[in-house]
């Protein structure tokens, strides 16, 4: 039951854990056929796209020192993709966050316990940007064709659309600012990601697809 419970909570519906539980292995095959497909095209057959992404995570052509000449590379990096969305944004979104965003490292006293990558709302009063922290305590987990995903999901226009704009409405109450469930949270952040490879980001980046 309270299995459950927390399934309506984060889901906001009344599916049934088996009924969700079965929805997330179509999804798990459907993802992996899409990926299997781009694999092949690219030579890399036979084993699971999951075995192949940890062999490409290895190869060295995609990756930075794990120096900090390394890690200031991938933030200008992850700063370039980011720009790259915002100055196309008008052509696919009526409505832009006012708020800007910053990318920043995930500082170092944290970084061991930390997520590969997180998001931190701006400030209400707008006295404060949305941030996008990556996580470069180890370069070897920073491959970098899943570095325009990452910033597509954690920053634009992933989360800081989303978040930002909820922080802008006017005419609604504080709770629904701030009320974050984690269906439409994720769910938009997935979508972010499918956009960008519609509007053409992944053009000639299979890796990154």
């Amino acid at each position: 039951a309270f299995y459950t419970w927390i399934l309506r909570q984060h889901t906001t519906t009344r599916l049934p854990p088996a009924e969700i539980h079965e929805l997330g292995l179509r999804e798990v095959a459907r993802i992996e056929a899409e990926m299997h497909a781009i694999l092949d095209a690219q030579g890399h057959t036979g084993g699971t796209p999951a075995e192949w992404l940890q062999r490409l995570a290895k190869d060295p052509q995609f990756l930075y020192p794990n120096t900090d000449e390394g890690r200031n590379q991938a933030l200008a990096a992850y700063k370039r993709i980011a720009d790259d969305v915002l100055a196309a944004a008008p052509k696919h979104f009526n409505v832009l966050p006012k708020a800007g965003i910053e990318v920043r490292r995930v500082p170092e006293f944290k970084e061991a316990t930390a997520p590969g990558a997180y998001y931190n709302m701006p400030a209400m009063d707008g006295s404060r940007p949305g941030v996008f922290f990556a996580n470069l305590r180890d370069m070897a987990e920073v491959p970098k064709f899943g570095m325009k995903t990452l910033t597509y999901h954690e920053g634009v226009p992933g989360h800081h659309f989303q978040i930002a704009i909820a922080l802008e409405l006017r005419g609604v109450p504080t709770f629904r600012k701030m009320g974050l469930f984690t269906a439409y949270a994720e769910g938009w952040a997935l979508y972010a990601e499918r956009l960008q490879k519609e509007v053409g980001s992944y053009k000639d980046d299979p890796y990154g697809d």
